[in-house]
């Protein structure tokens, strides 16, 4: 191995517990640690000229975005089309083995990592993304990729990057040129990457099938509530035009009713405002991640800050049901009913708060589960690459589907009564995600800290 300057002292030989090196206490007496400027050839920043809203096509130069490193492997289509007249910086290609950071992202996402497995000399590096090249002599981009995955990765960068919980945060080149990793042997970070390989495989493979079963229990329960809410429980029931062609015959006596009249439809907060001379609160807020089909998920509740006297303003009240914005395709509309379970609590931008004043927000909720009302967020959404996103004022303009309140409360309690076992069973998968994701992260871990004998671990492997 070539020698390595200057290798970092373990925390607990200094008897200091520095929060970017505490965890290196953790490596094997026979390992070294060192910055990762001593391993690398090159670290890059790329540019962000103006470019077509469509990925490349084949013989053109396309530019990535940095969503091109969000997922566990490299996605070479998120990149957005160069036009001809602009000169192409070749030196900003990728080649094989490229390891390519999220430098400008969102709390989750900053410095999210993938490796390039094959050279793409017509993509270049974007703006937001780092290009680092190893000495491979000395170190695997493999494994590199998986320290940086690991949550004692991600918690030293989370830990030196700059902004806010509520903006874009950053971390700059020397953040990443001064990371201390651990450095194992060669063999053994070939030995490690190969374990996980196998070890990962088996668990992409359930996480793949659960993710499955979900979508077919999304299916069920898209089709039990679309036709509750466009045909009603009576199936002798009268039907007549309801006036929307995609909603097609309605029980008679029921009305269509645009959801102006029913709610009001109530904007968030948006984020990275310039807060100066103001007094302010940080107050928890919800996200488009946090609001799903059906359901709420508030496992990760981040915070923002606003202005003091705003707070009544974006203010949730329960009964409120939150709709989504936009993003991508599957986000759009899906929402939920507000409870109350955190107060204060303030939604952004990209979530609707819709409050009912003429109508059950379960009802509203209901209906906004329905293929129909998919169908119409598609029709009048705004469409950008793989992204959709729906104005207030056509969200406003909505159909609902109105039964008289009586029959209302039937429909609902019906579906309810039908929806537990399904429900029941999505979330038992969902709670068995969150396991294997926490399992997988551990993995990794201890893997990559050496805590895992490799050389006889593949006995103990997942099956």
């Amino acid at each position: 191995m070539t020698a390595i300057a200057a290798p970092v002292h373990r925390s607990d030989e200094t008897g200091q517990d520095d929060k970017h090196t505490f965890w290196l206490s953790q490596i094997p007496e026979h390992w070294i640690s060192a910055p990762l400027k001593q391993l690398i050839t090159s670290i890059e920043q790329g540019w962000s000229p103006q470019c077509y809203e469509r990925p490349s096509e084949p013989g053109e130069w396309g530019v990535l975005k940095v969503g091109c490193v969000n997922g566990n492997a490299f996605d070479a289509n998120e990149n957005k089309a160069l036009p001809p007249d602009l000169e192409p910086v070749s030196r900003l290609s990728i080649k094989r083995g490229d390891l390519l950071v999220s430098r400008a992202n969102t709390r989750d996402l900053v410095g999210s990592a993938a490796m390039a497995t094959q050279d793409h000399p017509q993509l270049l590096l974007c703006d937001k993304l780092f290009r680092i090249r190893f000495d491979e002599t000395i170190y695997d981009p493999r494994y590199a990729v998986l320290i940086l995955r690991s949550p004692i990765g991600r918690s030293s960068i989370e830990g030196a990057a700059t902004g806010t919980s509520s903006s874009m945060l950053n971390i700059s080149q020397a953040t990443v040129r001064n990371l201390v990793v651990p450095v194992p042997p060669l063999h053994v970070q070939s030995g490690i990457v190969a374990y996980l390989d196998n070890a990962t495989q088996h668990l992409d493979e359930l996480h793949n099938k659960q993710m499955r079963m979900l979508d077919v229990i999304a299916e069920q329960r898209r089709a039990l509530i679309s036709t509750a809410v466009t045909r009603g429980l009576d199936a002798g029931a009268a039907l007549a035009p309801s006036g929307v062609p995609w909603i097609g015959d309605v029980p008679a006596h029921w009305t269509v009713i645009p959801l102006r009249k029913l709610a009001t439809v109530r904007t968030g907060v948006t984020k990275g405002r310039d807060l100066k001379g103001v007094e302010t609160l940080q107050v928890p807020y919800l996200r488009v991640a946090n609001v799903q089909d059906g359901y709420l998920n508030l496992d990760d509740v981040s915070m923002i800050e606003i202005a003091a006297p705003e707070l009544e303003r974006f203010r949730l009240q329960p009964g409120d049901v939150l709709m989504n914005e936009g993003g991508d395709n599957d986000k759009l509309g899906r929402g939920a009913v507000w409870s109350g379970q955190i107060d204060p609590c303030v939604h952004q931008n990209h979530v609707f708060s819709v409050r009912p004043h003429a109508v059950e927000p379960e009802w509203l909720a209901l209906v906004n589960s329905s293929s129909y009302a998919k169908h119409y967020f598609q029709l009048n959404a705004n469409q950008s690459t793989n992204l959709a996103s729906i104005a207030s004022s056509s969200l406003r303009s909505m159909p609902v589907v109105l039964p008289p309140p009586a029959e209302r409360a039937a429909i609902l309690a019906h579906v309810a009564r039908e929806l537990t076992d399904l429900d029941r069973l999505a979330g038992k998968i969902r709670q068995q995600l969150t396991l294997a994701r926490e399992y997988r992260a551990a993995l990794i871990t201890a893997a990559v800290t050496g805590q895992i004998d490799v050389r006889t671990a593949h006995q103990d492997a997942p099956a």
